[in-house]
């Protein structure tokens, strides 16, 4: 029985290593991958890449297989060393290399002067999103009487994308870095606010999470909601007291004086004499 089993194991062994020589292997591509880390807004040249097999069911979309049609191509996101490139991390044919590369259809790119408060600590880096907020002073009413300007605080650009900080504009970057100029991604609409806000006031950004596209809406922070005033003290109201009775002086009576008297009868005339 022993003997058995081992001839038969030995029989499946050499069945199992005999179907698998002769089973068919999976298709393989060549691809074409960043031989080394590449920034965004580099124009690519063919030696930069190399081409390498692919298992053929997961070759991404749009991957070349021919380093030659990228030269000239700009990035428009970074690739790491064996990332394969494709079709939508470039930028349109024709397009020259730099900032300008990144830029969406329709946008534009604006720069606005920051320190270390406004921006975020050195936290707003490329690829985020920001909130710009204006500090300014509003116009007083001229048909108010004595009318003057009130202080506000009022976010007037929500979910600008940082294209660059200072002259830097990879994304690969976590670290929190400190400059003293931000890009921003804007519409010329919103450019035109961002310049307006800049002239009238003090701008500053907030950071916002990636992945929260809600808007909001706020009237502004003035002094009056900052610092409202204190609440009045209560009013208390005494009951009515009834009338006092006015008081009638009263004289107290003249002392009697007591008087002596003697009778004095004068034939027939009788009168009276006190003393």
């Amino acid at each position: 029985m022993m003997a058995l089993a081992v001839l038969l194991g030995l029989l499946a062994v050499a069945l199992a290593a005999r179907w698998l020589l002769n089973s068919p292997m999976p298709a393989a591509g060549k691809i074409v991958v960043a031989k080394s880390d590449i920034d965004i807004g580099q124009r690519l040249t063919p030696a930069l890449f190399i081409v390498m097999d692919w298992h053929a069911p997961s070759v991404p979309k749009g991957a070349f297989t021919d380093p030659q049609p990228l030269n000239g191509r700009v990035l428009r996101s970074s690739l790491l060393a064996g990332e394969p490139v494709s079709e939508a991390k470039l930028a349109p044919a024709g397009t020259l290399g730099g900032l300008s590369a990144l830029i969406a259809e329709g946008k534009r790119a604006i720069t606005v002067r920051v320190n270390d408060v406004i921006g975020v600590a050195g936290f707003a880096l490329p690829g985020n999103y920001v909130d710009i907020i204006v500090s300014t002073e509003t116009a007083p009413d001229p048909n108010a009487p004595q009318a003057r300007a009130h202080s506000i605080s009022k976010i007037v650009l929500e979910r600008i994308l940082v294209l660059a900080v200072a002259q830097e504009v990879g994304r690969d970057e976590t670290k929190p870095k400190v400059v003293n100029a931000v890009t921003l991604e804007v519409t010329p609409e919103q450019a035109e606010k961002l310049d307006l806000a800049r002239s009238v006031g003090a701008l500053s950004l907030a950071l916002r999470n990636q992945i929260d596209p809600a808007a909001t809406t706020t009237t502004g922070a003035t002094k009056e909601n900052l610092l409202p005033a204190p609440p009045a003290a209560p009013v208390v109201l005494r009951a009515a007291l009834p009338p006092r009775p006015r008081l009638q002086q009263v004289r107290a009576p003249l002392p009697v004086q007591h008087r002596n008297c003697i009778s004095v009868i004068n034939g027939l005339h009788a009168s009276q004499e006190c003393f």
